[in-house]
């Protein structure tokens, strides 16, 4: 049941990051047509640049427990890259419970707050023009943090569960 349980969140943070991936075609778009309509026609709008940062902060809100799960974030392989499959292990089961657990839950229930704070206060852009509604990209604060939670337990139970005799590689920079 277990392994399920890991195997459901996995795919759904693999979801997740994948589906987020195609807000960077969003971005593109967004970019291209705004800068156009600007050099072309001298059109542009607040609530445009707006939409550009929201789209980024959801890009990279969301990839990151996706960037966790393919072992694409950043690592400090000073020492790492020499230590036994065992040693990895353990080191990854300690930086989850130690770091990323821990720090992701502040981000979760600080990113909470920050997040009702705009929603019971409506609070959108002071520019004129401007998107009125900030909301909902604050709201990828926690619900990035509880993937990543949720990540990060996967990650370690799925450490722990791990045959000893497992083949196990990190990802290499390119």
């Amino acid at each position: 049941m277990l392994r399920k349980t890991i195997k459901t969140i996995e795919a759904l943070v693999e979801f997740i990051g994948k589906a987020a991936g195609y807000f960077n075609l969003m971005l593109i778009a967004v970019i291209v047509i705004d800068v156009a309509l600007r050099t072309l026609f001298s059109l542009t709008g607040a609530w445009v640049i707006e939409l550009e940062w929201h789209l980024f902060a959801v890009i990279f809100l969301l990839g990151i427990p996706y960037a966790m799960q393919q072992d694409r974030h950043v690592r400090v392989d000073l020492f790492y890259e020499r230590f036994t499959h065992k040693d990895k292990r353990l080191v990854n089961l300690l930086g989850t419970i130690v770091f990323l657990l821990p720090w992701a839950a502040v981000l979760f229930f600080t990113g909470w707050h920050y997040a009702a704070e705009a929603f019971a206060t409506g609070e959108g852009s002071p520019n004129p023009n401007g998107i009125p509604y900030f909301f909902p990209v604050k709201a990828m604060i926690p619900f990035a943090a509880g993937l990543l939670v949720l990540q990060g337990m996967a990650t370690g139970i799925g450490v722990y569960l791990e045959p000893e005799d497992a083949e196990w590689e990190v990802a290499e920079d390119e």
